[in-house]
């Protein structure tokens, strides 16, 4: 985690060379079982455009907290035009925090 509480993340290319990534926003799809992490190269100015990446989470990894692993890339094209409408709300305030989540886990009552 960086100062600002920004998770962070390093990825590892097939050349060996590292780069640091924050954690734009993690969420769980329903419909396909899956959970995204979205993310965009570290130290960017605020106001400079970056690159958003997005791939799928290992299978068992928390989408509140994501520990690392493998990312793994997202193979059709639903999951990208959902992983894009997702980002759009992100974009737009519609807000996509982890804890904004339906996790389908029942509320206690």
């Amino acid at each position: 985690m960086s100062e600002n509480n920004e998770q962070q993340i390093t990825i590892v290319d097939e050349e060996g060379n590292e780069e640091l990534y924050n954690v734009l926003f993690t969420f769980k799809s329903p419909d396909f079982n899956k959970s995204y992490i979205l993310l965009y190269p570290a130290g960017k100015a605020d106001d400079e455009e970056v690159d958003i990446q997005a791939y799928q989470l290992a299978d068992g990894d928390d989408p509140a907290d994501p520990q690392g692993g493998d990312l793994l890339p997202i193979e059709s094209d639903e999951e990208w035009d959902m992983v894009e409408s997702m980002l759009n709300t992100f974009l737009n305030g519609g807000g996509t925090d982890a804890s904004d989540q339906d996790w389908g886990v029942p509320d206690p009552e």
